[in-house]
């Protein structure tokens, strides 16, 4: 899946903003260690400045540009992401699936 998007509040649970295909899927936790965290973020601080799902305020999290693709858990048979973490993300060089 595609990272679209992270979003960041003091006090609440940390999100990455996800789609498949290019169509929104839904929302899930981050909960990597202190390093791993870091680097998911200075990744998504290179890619800020994507474009806003239809549907979706500018303001609700921080869209990024393609190229960023995770690997989440979430209920199965579900179509929206429900419960869902992220277990690990990287770069998709190949500017489609990696």
């Amino acid at each position: 899946m595609e990272v679209i998007g992270a979003q960041r509040e003091r006090g609440k649970a940390a999100q990455v903003v996800m789609a498949e295909k290019g169509h929104y899927k839904g929302g899930a936790l981050v909960n990597f260690s202190a390093d791993k965290r870091q680097a998911l973020w200075d990744r998504v601080q290179g890619k800020v400045g994507g474009p806003v799902p239809k549907g979706h305020k500018k303001d609700k999290a921080e869209w990024l540009k393609p190229g960023l693709v995770g690997r989440v858990k979430t209920l199965k048979g579900e179509e929206k992401l429900r419960h869902a973490r992220l277990l690990d993300f990287w770069e998709d060089d190949a500017n489609g699936c990696a």
